[in-house]
């Protein structure tokens, strides 16, 4: 099979430009082949590319079939357990660490809650050589994979199931630690928006990490905030993305709740995306 008779079929799901591309990752993530070596009309095994393609055309994501999602430069294990790793979370990456360095706080005690895949935590345990990282997920299958990308990031995370709209749970986890940063990419998308997502998204992602009730979008929100203001110290500071159709909402749910310095940022794409707050 040659890397057109790969591609083409996939126009069925992606513009051609998106096929390509996918086709290409293919290449170069499961057959370890460059983009000289494809021009050049070498392939992977027959056998392996039609079974690939066969997934990718039932609507698999890309990062699903390969096992793997590159993210801020490093390469993360994803399964269905997890979201797939985006670019936008990677801005909020940056913004922390940014942060911590300005402060000079590079040993930071830095909470993830909802970490997923981990990207999140083992982002910032790389970047933040000295901080004491902590990841919280309620899903024992993401933990799983969290784990193992600390381990493929050689960054030391602490895991631990916990929900954090479990007041219980909640309140034990505050005993055991004081943090300095509280970050979360939590579930925003309200239900009513499924039927403007991408099919390869509402049909193979994990709910769990993507809906909140559409009668209460800031449902994760509140519970980490009201969290954050006995977890965080005086000057602690608490970072979200956000679903940039709540951000007015979230801001001000932020300052009636008692936190400072509310300020919003948008992603690289020019959309309300991230949100900041400090504990006075």
């Amino acid at each position: 099979m040659t890397y057109r008779d790969f591609w083409q079929p996939l126009t069925a799901l992606y513009d051609k430009g998106e096929a390509q591309a996918v086709a290409r990752l293919v290449m170069e993530q499961r057959f370890g082949l460059t983009w000289t070596d494809v021009l050049c009309g070498q392939t992977g095994d027959e056998a392996t590319m039609r079974q690939l393609q066969q997934q990718l055309l039932s609507g698999t994501p890309v990062q699903y079939v390969l096992g793997e999602a590159e993210f801020g430069g490093r390469t993360f294990k994803v399964t269905p357990a997890v979201l797939i790793p985006r670019p936008e979370t990677y801005g909020l990456c940056q913004w922390v660490a940014a942060d911590c360095r300005a402060a000079e706080a590079d040993g930071s005690r830095i909470l993830d809650i909802g970490t997923g895949s981990g990207c999140i935590a083992c982002t910032l345990a790389a970047e933040l050589p000295g901080a004491a990282v902590s990841g919280w997920d309620v899903s024992e299958a993401a933990l799983a994979v969290a784990a193992e990308n600390a381990r493929r990031t050689r960054v030391c995370v602490q895991f631990e199931r916990m929900d954090i709209l479990d007041s219980f749970s909640a309140s034990a986890g505050q005993q055991s630690a004081t943090y300095d940063v509280i970050v979360s990419n939590p579930p925003y998308i309200c239900r009513q928006e499924a039927a403007a997502m991408a099919p390869h998204v509402l049909e193979h992602e994990p709910h769990l990490a993507l809906f909140v009730p559409d009668d209460d979008p800031l449902l994760f929100y509140r519970a980490i905030a009201r969290f954050s203001q006995t977890a965080l110290p005086p000057a602690g500071r608490l970072y979200f993305e956000i679903n940039p159709l709540y951000a007015e909402p979230l801001r001000q749910m932020l300052t009636d709740s008692g936190f400072a310095e509310v300020c919003l940022r948008d992603d690289q794409f020019g959309k309300q995306r991230y949100i900041k707050a400090v504990k006075p």
